[in-house]
């Protein structure tokens, strides 16, 4: 029988339109029915490996049935520097994700306790931090801090948007004054870094939440392994800038399973509510 079958060494993603039966595990190389992986957030049954998942799906996994209210869509991003081909690029994936943005934010229920909730997806220019990103991301607090409503940002980012140079690195100090003001307001924020959090993101608004999470054998840093090498001229651990290294060194409050992440986001949630 000929069956279309996902096994594409980027990790595009799974189970994108019904297209693939069988999915190829990038890790242990077992093979999967895409249905049976989708129904477990992309995580695989034999080694636990966390496949790519779209930001669309891990919201819906997230929120209430129902409660979901889509923030900001309007903000798209423009070509401030005139880069060759950057608006072709946009459109080329906005047509393939689906997304205007690398980021979407969504206002709802969690089992009940209301938040705002941001995920990036790397489907989308790497997750690159533009200024449309930024914009989302500092209206997200924003919008939160005048509802007196918790956040939690889903990171995964290949840091700052290049077409948008000095502009996009603006966006650290942007976001960042908002998470500022956020918690001014005695408000929580819960930083929960994916697979992959790297450059000006991970050295901004994702390292700073009240409680800082990450899934499962995500890669966080900010220099490649490469570049810090052959900077102080040693080998590093193999497990160097994983979630589990990090919460090893005390840069993470913990490392979850992305199964389990709507139960322990519950958890907190429904804690900091109680504490309220």
């Amino acid at each position: 029988m000929n069956k279309k079958v996902n096994d594409t060494k980027e990790e595009p993603g799974v189970f994108q339109n019904n297209e693939s039966i069988i999915t190829k595990c990038p890790n242990c190389k077992k093979i999967l029915y895409s249905k049976e992986l989708y129904k477990r957030l992309n995580v695989c049954s034999n080694c636990d490996h966390h496949l790519m998942i779209s930001s669309t799906d891990r919201m819906e996994a997230l929120l209430d049935e129902g409660s979901e209210t889509r923030l900001f869509e309007g903000v798209t991003s423009v070509n401030p520097l005139d880069f060759p081909n950057y608006e072709s690029k946009l459109e080329s994936d906005k047509e393939k994700t689906g997304l205007n943005e690398a980021v979407i934010v969504s206002e709802g229920t969690l089992d009940g306790s209301p938040v705002v909730i941001a995920i990036m997806d790397a489907r989308f220019r790497m997750g690159s931090m533009g200024s449309a990103v930024g914009e989302k991301l500092a209206r997200a607090f924003n919008h939160a801090t005048e509802k007196r409503l918790p956040v939690i940002v889903f990171t995964a980012s290949g840091g700052a948007r290049m077409q948008e140079g000095i502009i996009s690195l603006m966006q650290m100090a942007k976001v960042s004054v908002a998470v500022e003001r956020h918690s001014s307001a005695g408000l929580l924020y819960i930083a929960y870094m994916t697979n992959p959090t790297t450059g000006g993101v991970s050295a901004s608004f994702a390292s700073v939440g009240d409680i800082n999470l990450a899934e499962s054998g995500a890669l966080i840093g900010f220099a490649g392994r490469r570049v810090i090498e052959e900077t102080i001229k040693e080998k590093l651990p193999d497990d160097f800038q994983t979630a589990e290294f990090l919460l090893k060194h005390g840069q993470l409050d913990d490392v979850v399973d992305r199964r389990s992440m709507r139960d322990y986001l519950s958890r907190i949630l429904s804690m900091h509510s109680e504490v309220k």
